[in-house]
């Protein structure tokens, strides 16, 4: 029985937090080792750390994590991991520097790229805008060209990347619709919940929303409630919200409470490479789903058949209210939406493209 082939995933984040991680490659790591690619994990942040990222202030710890995170890969680069490939997942460590990325192409091991954000862009937390200056997404060009393959979310980062490299392939981000199952037999009873999902850093966009929820929490009143799940620290009393913490054991089970997914999104640049995973966690679900047509969602999403693009209040309005009125149009949609993720964006449809790109990597 031949050896097992060894991956190293690089990253900034530890294993079961950030979405772009969890949703594009920790989910597949069971189905490759099946099939012979085991996998070794090597974040900069510790599980406990994670929090802090985000959380306004503790500048000095920051700054500890990323020292270490710096001294950590400055000692990989020099011994080079013994490993047959490294994927990393947006970049090795959040600063300006690529010498790790430098050392894996100039070894013997190949090098995988993945990112799911328009990351060559200027986008920074509230929480940690001072320390801006050091991630320079400059780099990300130097990232791409140095790697053997890039795998891209969407087509918009698809084109980006192309110029710089010619191994590009697009692979989305995808749901294990396994452990995303809907809930069977909704209570009709009860008042219809439309709810967003994402994090501190992404709240802001759920805040596109809120005068068209505040419109529908006038018009159909105690016939509807809000759901907020990522950011426990939101809070929103005209639309009595009170915002859900994110933990990975509940996360499924929050969101089946649920009945129609919110993914606002403002038309620029940095949300054009978005890759729709918020739209997709309330698809498989069975849930109907109004989004913003920018990026990838206007692929994802056909208008009236499996959810809705919406643009203007109006629209945002129109769409909602149809929903909360009619359960068989949720189901209708619901439907066709799981129906859509299972066929698409789906682990049980992507795995062979990752088994396929890792194997032509480590044949050639």
């Amino acid at each position: 029985m031949p050896a097992p082939r060894r991956i190293l995933f690089v990253s900034a984040h530890p294993r079961g937090f950030a979405p772009s991680q969890r949703f594009r490659f920790e989910q597949y790591t069971d189905y490759l080792a099946q099939n012979g690619f085991e996998t070794t994990f090597s974040p900069v942040v510790r599980p406990d750390e994670y929090p802090l990222l985000y959380a306004p202030g503790g500048t000095l710890r920051k700054a500890g994590i990323f020292g270490r995170g710096l001294a950590q890969r400055t000692w990989q680069a020099l011994r080079r991991p013994d490993v047959d490939i490294a994927i990393v997942q947006r970049e090795a460590i959040q600063l300006g520097t690529t010498l790790f990325e430098s050392a894996l192409a100039r070894s013997r091991v190949k090098y995988v790229f993945d990112f799911d954000d328009a990351i060559w862009l200027p986008d920074t937390s509230a929480a940690n805008r001072r320390m801006s200056w050091l991630k320079r997404p400059q780099k990300v060009p130097r990232l791409i060209a140095l790697a053997d393959q890039v795998w891209a979310g969407n087509d918009y980062l698809a084109d980006y990347a192309r110029p710089f490299n010619d191994a590009v392939h697009v692979v989305p981000t995808t749901i294990d619709t396994v452990e995303h199952a809907p809930l069977p037999g909704r209570d009709g009873a009860r008042p219809v919940c439309v709810g967003w999902t994402g994090s501190r850093t992404t709240v802001k966009h759920f805040e596109l929303a809120v005068p068209v929820l505040l419109r529908i929490r006038e018009r159909f009143g105690d016939r509807v409630t809000f759901k907020l799940v990522g950011d426990g620290s939101y809070r929103n009393d005209a639309l009595g919200l009170r915002g859900t913490p994110w933990r990975e054991d509940t996360e499924v089970a929050e969101l089946r409470e649920i009945d129609i997914g919110l993914m606002p999104l403002p038309d620029d640049e940095w949300a054009k490479g978005k890759c729709g995973l918020k739209a997709l966690q309330f698809m498989s679900l069975e849930l109907p789903v109004v989004t913003s047509p920018v990026g990838v969602n206007t692929k994802i999403i056909s208008d009236g058949a499996n959810g809705f693009l919406a643009t203007s209040d109006d629209e945002w309005f129109d769409r909602l209210a149809a929903l909360i009125e009619s359960a068989e149009l949720r189901a209708t949609i619901g439907a066709a939406a799981r129906a859509t993720v299972v066929e698409r964006y789906s682990v049980a449809s992507q795995r062979e493209t990752y088994l396929r790109l890792l194997t032509e990597l480590t044949s050639s």
